[in-house]
């Protein structure tokens, strides 16, 4: 898979200098459904389509606490923040603080911008995080382990996000938090950022227990990897001036299985990629 990726980035780099300004298009056109993706995992009641009507200060046609509001302007205001400033400065403790502050505030101010304190002990399923006493430490050693590894960017950032998730460093926030920290990563070494679907969450939540129990990171590697190949497929489309189609229409088209293409499309053995839940796929213009 990363050889793959390295041969996809290198295809992305090729364009991507000569058309900043669409670069920068997609991704404002995809804050929403990370924010979106981020929150539902997290149990949010609100659809892709309330998350682009709330950022785009259109009412909503039902009652939306105030929570899931300053949850849905607050992550979207990380997301781009991170687009703008990873790539100028290495992740730092104090970085992740900063971010926590701005998605936690007006949401829970006593708790935004800083670690769990003493007492503040927080469960994650049967997983009873850390010692907050030591969540400071355990995060310097974090930032220390993934800035001096060799693996992998895949697994580096995939045992960067099961650790950090292990650890559980805040009262609240720590799976958008956690999520933003991939992107921050990813966009900090030169690749593009991500976006792990909600529809992803069960195998999401499988990473987590499998690394609990055996310290295995291939599930979560998995996702980042896939959801990666997924993100270059459609700048991909776009750089190289290919006509953006669904893939039913291409399955028409090719005269093939439609349920073929959808499992090489999830197994992200074609270059089709997933973009407000429909699969779709770039096809050369004739």
């Amino acid at each position: 898979m990363n050889q793959s990726i390295t041969d996809l980035r290198a295809r992305y780099y090729a364009l991507a200098t000569s058309k900043s300004s669409l670069l920068n298009l997609i991704l404002d056109n995809e804050v929403a459904e990370q924010v979106y993706n981020s929150n539902a995992i997290e149990n949010s009641t609100l659809t892709l389509e309330d998350t682009e009507k709330i950022l785009s200060a259109i009412d909503l046609d039902r009652f939306v606490n105030q929570r899931e509001l300053f949850e849905t302007t607050n992550l979207a205001r990380v997301v781009k923040y991170i687009g703008q400033k990873a790539s100028t400065a290495q992740i730092t403790k104090e970085i992740i603080l900063l971010l926590h502050k701005m998605l936690i505030s007006n949401i829970r101010d006593e708790v935004a911008g800083r670690f769990r304190g003493p007492d503040e002990w927080v469960r994650v399923g049967n997983h009873i995080a850390p010692n907050p006493m030591l969540v400071e430490t355990l995060i310097d050693e974090l930032i220390a382990k993934y800035l001096s590894s060799d693996q992998s960017i895949i697994d580096k950032i995939a045992q960067f996000h099961l650790q950090f998730e292990h650890i559980h460093p805040f009262v609240d926030g720590n799976g958008r938090i956690g999520r933003v920290l991939i992107n921050y990563l990813l966009i900090r070494e030169g690749y593009v950022p991500i976006n792990i679907k909600f529809l992803d969450r069960s195998l999401y939540y499988e990473a987590f227990g499998q690394y609990d129990k055996t310290g295995d990171i291939k599930i979560m590697a998995n996702i980042v990897g896939k959801s990666l190949k997924n993100s270059y497929h459609k700048r991909l489309a776009y750089l190289e001036n290919k006509k953006i189609i669904k893939l039913s229409e291409y399955a028409k088209i090719t005269i093939q299985s439609h349920s073929n293409l959808l499992n090489k499309a999830s197994r992200q053995t074609i270059e089709a990629f997933l973009e407000r839940g429909i699969w779709k796929i770039g096809v050369a213009i004739d």
